[in-house]
């Protein structure tokens, strides 16, 4: 087996708009794919994990709305860390503050945040130093 990287991390919410709006409209990520139900309701957004342009078969974020038959405590998932610039990082910070978010916790490499339904999310830089 030779595994190449991320590929994917799928979320389980349950409110699929409002968690894909955070990734989308807070984190800057560009919303790859929607997948309804047979019945016509959102079933799951599909988020990249870079903004970059020309980034082809980038890992994702699957935000899946649960389904009735879904155990109590299986919703969401340990942490998902994404990549950032090093260079970034200060205004990052800011960029959080100014959105009412608050940092969890922060490494010299990475800063925790959650999202809407209380998601841990790594913003991460390792193994580079910031400035």
């Amino acid at each position: 087996m030779n595994v190449l990287g991320f590929h994917h991390v799928a979320v389980q919410v349950h409110d699929v708009a409002r968690v894909a709006a955070f990734y989308v409209e807070m984190l800057k990520l560009p919303e790859l794919q929607r997948f309804h139900r047979d019945d016509g309701s959102l079933r799951s957004i599909w988020v990249g994990t870079s903004n970059q342009p020309g980034l082809a078969a980038q890992p994702f974020i699957a935000i899946e709305g649960i389904r009735p038959q879904t155990p109590e405590g299986a919703l969401g998932y340990s942490m998902v860390a994404l990549r950032i610039d090093p260079q970034q990082r200060r205004s990052i910070v800011e960029e959080l503050s100014r959105r009412g978010l608050s940092i969890e916790r922060e490494t010299a490499w990475t800063m925790y945040v959650r999202d809407p339904e209380g998601n841990l999310v790594g913003l991460s830089h390792h193994p580079h130093a910031a400035p």
